[in-house]
């Protein structure tokens, strides 16, 4: 288990964008990494209520599950360990792990338990990550339902740095800052808008 405090900055970009900022960063095909994120909550999603995320990320050889908490200045990420087997059973179940001690343990805290957390949404996002000046950049492809997008992601450490340091940066590019949604609100989004129509031609 860890724990660390999450603050990041991130804006949509096109693909234009992202392909020539991939060209201005170098980035070659074997610094990207594929992962799976897997996203939960309880039916009447308490989790979202409370500003909180739960997911599931698979890697090609390693996993893990990751509660994301509110804090006054970021996230507080909670973080366990996971076998991919222990991934594979949550998919088949489309419920969580209960191998994810430390953060179920969080969850009990909160009268939320493990038959409550289902599958809501899955997002798989191709990125490429790596240390500029301001912190760590991630420039994320990201496929999920019948949806198809680019991202800019910044993770710093400084509690100073704020949106008007973010819009900056953003500018060296001539690029715009677009408001965000996180992954995981997207990807929900996205699954709940397909599920919608498929009803509808039932």
């Amino acid at each position: 288990m860890s724990e660390e405090i999450e603050i990041e900055f991130k804006s949509m970009l096109s693909q234009i964008e992202y392909e020539k900022l991939l060209r201005y960063y170098n980035i070659t095909d074997d610094q990207f990494v594929i992962q799976t994120n897997l996203y939960f909550d309880t039916a009447d999603f308490q989790l979202k209520q409370q500003g909180m995320g739960l997911r599931i990320r698979r890697f090609a050889d390693t996993a893990e599950a990751t509660l994301k908490v509110p804090q006054p200045i970021g996230l507080l990420e909670v973080t366990d360990k996971l076998t991919l087997t222990e991934v594979d059973q949550a998919l088949q179940k489309n419920q969580f792990t209960s191998e994810a001690t430390e953060i179920l343990a969080r969850l009990q805290s909160l009268n939320i338990s493990l038959s409550h957390l289902h599958l809501i949404g899955k997002l798989i996002t191709k990125r490429a990550e790596f240390t500029i000046p301001e912190g760590k950049l991630a420039l994320d492809e990201s496929w999920y339902s019948d949806q198809h997008d680019f991202e800019f992601e910044l993770e710093v450490l400084d509690p100073e740095y704020a949106e008007a340091d973010f819009e900056k940066l953003l500018k060296k590019f001539d690029l715009p800052f677009r408001k965000t949604q996180n992954k995981i609100v997207r990807a929900v989004t996205a699954q709940r808008e397909q599920d919608k129509e498929m009803e509808g031609l039932q």
